[in-house]
Order: structure tokens, then sequence, then C-alpha cells
């Protein structure tokens, strides 16, 4: 379940990766699958090669791309792999998000 995203940010994302960016949207999640974590990050991009590259170099595989009808293709980051990731990137107010709710 999918809580605590701003309708803006969604928009904002979105437009991100019809342009053709790397785009990222985290926010609350609560999934009985992965009891540790309670935020996710989408990574998605218009452009799935790009986006497929990028997740190569972060160690995702291509396969890992969750591929969306919609054009909303992205990967799903949680847990320390999501921590790391985001720190690479310097993403550090999105890491203070999930650092907030432990």
């Amino acid at each position: 379940m999918a809580f605590g995203i701003k309708r803006k940010d969604l928009v904002e994302w979105k437009k991100r990766i019809d342009r053709g960016e790397i785009a990222f949207l985290t926010h609350y999640w609560l999934d009985d699958r992965f009891p540790y974590a309670n935020t996710v990050t989408k990574v998605g991009c218009s452009n799935l090669e790009k986006l497929a590259e990028w997740g190569r170099g972060h160690g995702l595989k291509p396969e890992w791309i969750h591929q969306r009808a919609d054009g909303y293709s992205h990967f799903d980051l949680i847990g320390e792999r999501q921590a790391a990731i985001l720190q690479k990137e310097g993403l550090f107010e999105t890491l203070n998000l999930k650092t907030r709710t432990h």
C-alpha cells in the first residue's frame, strides 16, 4: 500500500519520465512481503534501454524493470539497496524521508 505521496510529486515524476530522464519518486509503502521496508523509490524512464543501463550501473538487472503499458516503467528500490543507490545518486533529502520513520 502506497501513501504519503503528493500529487504534484507524482505529476513531476511522470513529466521527467516523459522527457526521457531518469526520474526518482520515493514514498511511504507497506507490504507484508518486505516487513523491514517502509518506503520505496521508483526509478523510471521512458527510454527502457537508458533505464536498463542506469540499473546495470547500480547492479540491477534489466528484467527487474516493472514494465508498464502506460509508459511509466520503473525499478522499485527498497531496503539497503534503496539507501545505497539514493546515497550514491546524492539524493540525501530522499534518504531523510526513509530515516525519519525509524
